[in-house]
């Protein structure tokens, strides 16, 4: 069986609020200096199901992840975790691409890739958290998707997954290949390895271009991404905090229920 997930490097959700900056003009983040992004834990779930389906059935594991800079990071921590091989999506056209394009690039990437038969993604990303790249990546590729995911099993070629509701979770199955997103209730990942630690470290990751697998953005999205953001900023927060005195305890509280009643709370 051939796996393929896609991964994502966020950053690091950790790092501490006044480390957090933006760049309004530009509507980015702005990297903190000295940590590095991580792989998005829903896409770390995501890393651990196909590494489950690996334990029991056998499979080839390939991880697929495009961004700029320590991208290869990510690929590796999955290799650690005990994914086979990697390839890395890095040219200057794909830089602020929305889903769509995304999606796009990752299916280009898949094609070259070749024979596969279960691709999974994380049930959305950790940063923007939009959840749209599984279902377009399985619409452009032309085969079933499902969403959702918290276990998944193969039978006599076919996929039986649970996917999780808001009151439960239904049972559902489809043909192979499909694109199964991986939700949190999945459980935590495994962590990675000694081997598998020293297994990444040697491993090659190749990086491909728009060339390298034949993809033109342009083509894709001729009048520039679907998705467009006007504004980014950091919300703000305030909290406004008033005591109620009073000579005894019962007067404290009748203060408090005089302002409840003003405020329109009782």
């Amino acid at each position: 069986m051939n796996i393929i997930v896609c991964v994502k490097q966020v950053p690091d959700p950790d790092i501490p609020p006044d480390k957090f900056k933006i760049d309004p003009q530009a509507k980015q983040v702005i990297p903190p200096p000295g940590v590095s992004p991580v792989i998005s834990v829903f896409d770390e779930r995501a890393v651990e199901a196909a590494c489950r389906l690996k334990d029991k059935h056998g499979a080839q594991i390939t991880v697929l992840s495009m961004g700029p800079g320590k991208v290869t990071d990510v690929v590796k921590q999955a290799i650690s975790m005990g994914c086979d091989d990697g390839f890395v999506l890095q040219d200057v056209s794909f830089e602020d691409t929305d889903s769509y394009g995304t999606a796009f690039l990752l299916s280009k990437a898949i094609q070259k890739i070749g024979q596969y038969d279960l691709i999974l993604c994380g049930r959305q990303a950790a940063d923007w958290d939009q959840g749209q790249v599984g279902s377009i990546l399985a619409e452009i590729l032309g085969i079933p998707v499902i969403t959702l995911a918290r276990d998944i099993e193969v039978t006599d070629g076919k996929l039986r997954v649970e996917r999780v509701l808001k009151d439960g979770y239904e049972v559902v199955e489809a043909p192979m290949p499909s694109v199964v997103t991986v939700s949190s209730e999945l459980g935590l990942p495994r962590l990675s390895s000694g081997m598998g630690i020293i297994t990444a470290a040697r491993k090659n990751i190749p990086v491909w271009t728009g060339q390298d697998i034949g993809a033109d953005l342009s083509q894709a999205e001729p009048d520039g991404p679907y998705n467009e953001i006007t504004t980014f900023i950091i919300p703000v927060r305030e909290a406004h905090c008033e005591i109620m005195a009073g000579e005894t305890t019962a007067e404290a509280a009748a203060n408090m229920a005089i302002k409840l009643k003003e405020l329109k709370l009782l």
